[in-house]
């Protein structure tokens, strides 16, 4: 039923910075953890962030540890990704998804929305 769409892409110079928004629809987002994950051409898609359906715990892979930030306004029914000092090899097509947090943030489903891209150029 928890329909996702994520936007707030685009391109961006290294060390700029980008906030990514998670829109829910069709469920109440406070019931959900969320992950953020990423998928760049040829490679695996990755977990980049997630966050407890709460918003009281947050964990981060250790490439965007320190730069990254993840949060939610459950009012909104939205999860954001503020990514500063953003790096070239952060480029990839970003999507969110439920996840369980307290199982390495793995996403709960194998189903993906359209996820916005974010393209870090000179």
């Amino acid at each position: 039923q928890l329909e996702l769409v994520e936007s707030g892409g685009g391109l961006v110079p290294p060390g700029g910075s980008l906030r990514l928004s998670c829109a829910a629809s069709g469920s109440a987002l406070d019931l959900w953890s969320i992950g953020w994950f990423r998928q760049a051409p040829g490679k695996e898609r990755e977990g980049v962030s997630c966050i407890t359906s709460s918003g009281d715990e947050t964990s981060y892979a250790d490439s965007v540890k320190g730069r990254f930030t993840i949060s939610r306004d459950n009012a909104k029914n939205t999860v954001y990704l503020l990514m500063n000092s953003l790096k070239p090899e952060d480029t990839a097509t970003y999507y969110c998804a439920p996840a369980w947090y307290y199982t390495n943030c793995r996403p709960v489903y194998d189903s993906w929305g359209q996820g916005t891209q974010v393209t870090v150029s000179s």
